[in-house]
C-alpha cells in the first residue's frame, strides 16, 4: 500500500512539473477576445472545412472572401498591435515609396555580421521559392511585388496570439504559414496570400534539473520555440549541461529541426533532436492550446517529433533531454586535385594538392569507408567536395572535420592514424594532424549572424549496406564522382542515429525510418542565381535530377531528410517518411480536416497546390488550391 501511494505521488508530482508553462504559455485566448471578434473563435469538432462545401481556394489577395481591412484592423487590435504588413527589404532597390539607395547597397552586398535578415518578419534565408518578383539588384528590372512572401506576419509572443492567429486563418479560410527563424530550404516558410505565424521571439528557456516521465528520469531543459541553436549553446555554458544542438548557429530548437528530425554534432552518440523531446506545448488547428507527451495527446507526441513541421500545430515550447558536460575534439583534413604545373615551374607542390584524379578519387572513398567507423564510435563527420572557381569540372577541393564526443586528442589521433596509413598505400603522403585541442561542446556562442543565400539541396540518406558490400559502395562512390565532375557541390555528413541510440522515447517517434539505417546524409547543392527566370530553373532542375536519379539507383530502399530535401522530390511520402507515412497522413486528416496548416512536401500536401503566377518549380508564388487529384 505503502509503495502505490508513492508511485501515485510520483505521478502526480511528474504531472505538476508539465504543467508549468513559461510566463507567455499562460496568456491564451479567453471567452471575451471571442466575444469582442468572433472571427478568432475555436473551431468544433463539427466545424466543416470550408473546401468541403465552398471555395476550392484559399482566400487570396483581391478576391471576393479576402478579410475586409476592417476585419484586419480588429485583428491587430486584439493582438495589441502585434499583426505586420512586412515591407520587404529589396523594395528599397525598385521605384517607389520605398525606394533607399543606402538600403538596397545593403540588401544587395550585406556584411556577414549582420543579425537583420534573421530579425526581419518576412524574410527566409533561401528566397528562389519566392520567386522572381522582388530580387535584391542595384539594376532591377519590373516593379517589387510581394511575390511568394507572406501578405501579413503576425509577430507573436503569447499564445493568445498564436491562437487568434490560427482561428483567424481557419474561419477566414486564409492560407496560414510558420516562420521560426527563416533557416528554411524548401519553401515552407514562404506562401503567397498567406498570413505568417512567427515564432522568433519565443525566447524563453528553463533548466530542470530532475526531471521524470515515463522510462525517463534525469535532466531535462524546456525551451522556447524560437531559441536558436547559438543561444541553446550558451545556456548549455551557463548551466554546465549538454544539449543535443542543430549544427546551423541560427536554426530554430523548437520549431522545424526536430519536427523533421533534426540533425546535430551529437546525432551518433545520443541521437536526432526528435528523439530528445519529452513533451510538447502547441496550438492545433481547432485554436486549442494542448500538451503532447507519451501518455497525453499520444498521437500529436508521436507525429510532431519527425513527422514533418507546418503540418499538426505549432510548437510553443518543448521539453528536452540534458546531458552531463562532454568535451569534443576535432581532426581536421583538406586535400585537392589541381591541374599539372607548367614544366618549366619552379613552384612546390604541396602534399594536400594530387594531380592524379584516380588518387583523389581513391582518397575520397577511403575516407568515406573511413567515416562508418567514426559514427560507430559516436562521432560525425562535416564535408564538402567543391568545384575550384565558376564552372570548373576538373579540379577540386575536399574539406572535412571528424568530430569526436568524449574522445582525448590523442585518443583521436590514435583512432585516425589507420586512415592515413591507407592513404600511404594509394600514393598520398599527407600527415596525420597530432596537435588537436579538446573544448567543450556546451560553450558559449556570439550572436550568430546569417545572410540569405539561395541554396538548394537534393538530399539522400545513405543506408549501412551500402557500405558493407564492396561492389554497392564502389557503385555509390561512382555516382558520387559523376554528380560532382558535372559541376555540382557534394555535402557529406556521415552520422548513424540508430534506433538503439534513440532511446526513450525517441524509438518510437515518426522519424523517417530510413535514418535510423544510414551512415550518412548528404546533399547534391547547387546555389540558384538571383533573377532566374522560370524556364531557366526547369532546365537546371531537369539537369540535377539526372544524377539524382543515379543516387537514388544505388540505394532504392532508402529516403532523405526533408528540411535539407528537394521540393521536388519525386514519391516524396515515401522518400521524406517512409512506411510511417500512412499513420501520419490519418493523423493530419483527424487532427486539422480544415488544412489549416500546409507547406510543400508535408503529411496531406498532395491534396493541394500553388497556382504558381511565374510558373517557378516548386515555387510559392500563387494561390492556393485543391488539387486535380
Amino acid at each position: 500500500m505503502h509503495q502505490l501511494v508513492l508511485i501515485i505521488l510520483s505521478s502526480i508530482l511528474t504531472q505538476q512539473v508539465l504543467c508549468i508553462n513559461f510566463p507567455y504559455e499562460a496568456i491564451q485566448l479567453t471567452k471575451e477576445d471571442i466575444a469582442n471578434f468572433p472571427a478568432i473563435d475555436f473551431a468544433s469538432s463539427e466545424s466543416e472545412p470550408s473546401h468541403a462545401s465552398g471555395p476550392k481556394c484559399k482566400a487570396f489577395p483581391g478576391s471576393l472572401d479576402w478579410p475586409s481591412y476592417s476585419d484586419w484592423s480588429k485583428l491587430n487590435e486584439t493582438l495589441e498591435g502585434s499583426l505586420l504588413k512586412p515591407v520587404l527589404p529589396t523594395s528599397a532597390c525598385y521605384p517607389g515609396s520605398s525606394f533607399d539607395t543606402a538600403k538596397c547597397n545593403f540588401v544587395v552586398n550585406p556584411p556577414g555580421n549582420t543579425r537583420f535578415f534573421v530579425d526581419d518578419a518576412a524574410t527566409t534565408l533561401t528566397q528562389w521559392p519566392a520567386g522572381d518578383t522582388c530580387v535584391a539588384s542595384l539594376n532591377p528590372r519590373g516593379n517589387c511585388t510581394q511575390g511568394g512572401f507572406p501578405t501579413y506576419v503576425l509577430n507573436v509572443t503569447t499564445v493568445r496570439h498564436v491562437q487568434a492567429g490560427v482561428n483567424f486563418a481557419r474561419n477566414k479560410n486564409i492560407r496560414l504559414i510558420i516562420k521560426n527563424t527563416g533557416h528554411d530550404f524548401g519553401g515552407r516558410s514562404l506562401g503567397a496570400g498567406s498570413i505568417s505565424i512567427w515564432t522568433h521571439h519565443l525566447k524563453s528557456f528553463e533548466f530542470v534539473p530532475a526531471f521524470t516521465i515515463g522510462e525517463y528520469s534525469g535532466m531535462a531543459v524546456r525551451v522556447g520555440a524560437g531559441v536558436e541553436a547559438w543561444e541553446l549553446f550558451n545556456f548549455m555554458a551557463t548551466y554546465n549541461i549538454t544539449i543535443v544542438a542543430p549544427g546551423g548557429s541560427t536554426v530554430g530548437v523548437g520549431g522545424g529541426w526536430f519536427a523533421v528530425g533534426g540533425h546535430g554534432a551529437l546525432t551518433s552518440l545520443y541521437g536526432l533532436g526528435a528523439d530528445q523531446v519529452l513533451s510538447i506545448q502547441v496550438v492545433t488547428a481547432d485554436g486549442r492550446f494542448l500538451t503532447a507527451d507519451p501518455f497525453t495527446n499520444e498521437d500529436l507526441f508521436y507525429a510532431l517529433r519527425g513527422g514533418g513541421g507546418s503540418t499538426y500545430g505549432i510548437v510553443t515550447s518543448v521539453v528536452m533531454k540534458a546531458y552531463p558536460p562532454i568535451n569534443m575534439t576535432i581532426s581536421t583534413l583538406n586535400f585537392s586535385l589541381s591541374n599539372r604545373p607548367a614544366p618549366n615551374s619552379s613552384t612546390p607542390i604541396p602534399a594536400t594538392s594530387i594531380l592524379d584524379p584516380e588518387i583523389f578519387w581513391g582518397a575520397f572513398s577511403l575516407y568515406t569507408r573511413f567515416s562508418e567507423k567514426v559514427v560507430d564510435a559516436g562521432g560525425i563527420c562535416f564535408n564538402y567536395i567543391r568545384p575550384q572557381g565558376n564552372n570548373n569540372t576538373s579540379t577540386f577541393t575536399f574539406t572535412t572535420s571528424s568530430q569526436f564526443a568524449g574522445l582525448t586528442p590523442s585518443q583521436v589521433v590514435q583512432f585516425m592514424q589507420p586512415l592515413y596509413d591507407d592513404f600511404k598505400r594509394i600514393g598520398l603522403n599527407l600527415s596525420n594532424p597530432r596537435s588537436l585541442t579538446s573544448s567543450p561542446y556546451g560553450s558559449g556562442h556570439p550572436a550568430s549572424r546569417a545572410t540569405p543565400i539561395n541554396t538548394r539541396y537534393r538530399s539522400r540518406l545513405f543506408p549501412r549496406e551500402n557500405w558493407q558490400d564492396d561492389e554497392l559502395f564502389n557503385r555509390t562512390m561512382d555516382v558520387i564522382r559523376n554528380s560532382v565532375e558535372a559541376g555540382y557541390v557534394f555535402h557529406g555528413i556521415p552520422h548513424a542515429p540508430g534506433i538503439e541510440i534513440a532511446g526513450w522515447p525517441g524509438r518510437t517517434n515518426a522519424v523517417n525510418p530510413a535514418w535510423r539505417k544510414a551512415v550518412m546524409h548528404a546533399s547534391l547543392m547547387t546555389v540558384q542565381g538571383v533573377g532566374l527566370t522560370a524556364e531557366q530553373a526547369k532546365d537546371e532542375e531537369e539537369d540535377i535530377q539526372k544524377y539524382m536519379k543515379l543516387w537514388r539507383e544505388v540505394m532504392p530502399e532508402s529516403g532523405a531528410y526533408m528540411n535539407e530535401g528537394d521540393p521536388s522530390e519525386p514519391n516524396w511520402q515515401q522518400s521524406f517518411y517512409g512506411d510511417n507515412y500512412e499513420r501520419l497522413l490519418e493523423i493530419k486528416r483527424v487532427r486539422d480536416p480544415w488544412s489549416v496548416f500546409w507547406a510543400r512536401t508535408t503529411v496531406g500536401s498532395e491534396m493541394w497546390e500553388v497556382r504558381s503566377e511565374d510558373g517557378y518549380p516548386s515555387g510559392q508564388n500563387g494561390r492556393l488550391c485543391l488539387a486535380d487529384i
